[in-house]
């Protein structure tokens, strides 16, 4: 098993919103007022778009993102670092996005071995608890800092992002 080399959206979170199971506007995720986080993660556990709520969310029983396989440290706790939006789904000529700034530990980190990112909601709690949305492999894995500062560079293009 290993994390990849891939980034992707899950495709529960897209059926969610389309369906209103929990993501529709306006009856689960709004990503303007919820928590989307970023956990880092090592090379453990094989990450899967095709997967359920539940095996996409974090800490999600016998998924990839289980607390076991997260990388922590007294500066980038479990659960992860909050995103701090920058635009909020978007839209421009047939392309949809969320961006973020780019998510930094807060003072000196040590982490080793990160391969990539589980981009979930914290405010979601039906139909799953902490649902992911995305994740995102590195490219240069495994990554990592010694005392020193933790920064997740999102792509200029947005954190997520859909093309019509």
């Amino acid at each position: 098993m290993a994390f990849g080399t891939a980034s992707k959206i899950f495709r529960n979170f897209l059926k969610d919103c389309h369906d209103g199971t929990s993501t529709a506007p306006g009856t689960g995720i709004l990503l303007a007022t919820d928590v989307p986080k970023c956990a880092l993660y090592g090379n453990t556990g094989t990450p899967d778009q095709n997967a359920t709520a539940v095996l996409s969310a974090y800490n999600g029983a016998a998924s990839a993102w289980v607390t076991a396989n997260e990388i922590t440290d007294a500066n980038w706790a479990a659960g992860g670092r909050v995103l701090v939006p920058t635009t909020h789904f978007a839209d421009t000529a047939g392309i949809l996005w969320y961006d973020s700034a780019d998510t930094t530990g807060a003072g000196n980190v040590t982490v080793a071995n990160v391969y990539g990112v589980l981009v979930y909601d914290d405010t979601i709690t039906t139909p799953q608890a902490d649902i992911g949305m995305s994740y995102h492999a590195f490219a240069t894995q495994p990554a990592g800092v010694t005392a020193g500062t933790f920064t997740v560079v999102w792509d200029a293009l947005g954190v997520i992002r859909y093309t019509l």
